[in-house]
């Protein structure tokens, strides 16, 4: 199993309008919305996205990083003693888990679909 380095950020967005065009006006960013309360880049490098659901969101910024093995990633983290706050779920373009590091920090390990 690999992890990858992050290859996705995601910010809670308490007002996601104004999230949406400050980063659109500050950096240029083109964002697409899925659903009312998401909206991310795709530009397919390092993207960002913005979480406007209040019971979704992280309390901070929230790496995301890859996997080719989501059920071997979430075992590791487990033996390693980190707590999963999120279960897999699926999301439009594969499935992730979130969890926290020995130090209280929020990750999110995900697979992209094949």
């Amino acid at each position: 199993m690999k992890i990858g380095l992050p290859n996705y950020v995601e910010l809670p967005a308490a007002d996601i309008a104004a999230a949406k065009t400050f980063y659109a006006d500050v950096f240029g960013w083109g964002l697409v919305d899925y659903g009312p309360s998401y909206a991310c880049t795709t530009t397919g490098t390092v993207d960002v996205g913005l979480q406007g659901d209040p019971d979704e969101a992280s309390k901070a910024p929230l790496p995301v990083l890859p996997v080719t093995d989501i059920d071997a990633a979430l075992a590791a983290v487990i033996k390693a003693g980190g707590q999963i706050v999120r279960p897999i779920f699926a999301f439009p373009g594969g499935r992730r888990f979130q969890f926290l590091d020995p130090n209280g920090n929020e990750l999110a390990i995900m697979q992209a679909d094949d």
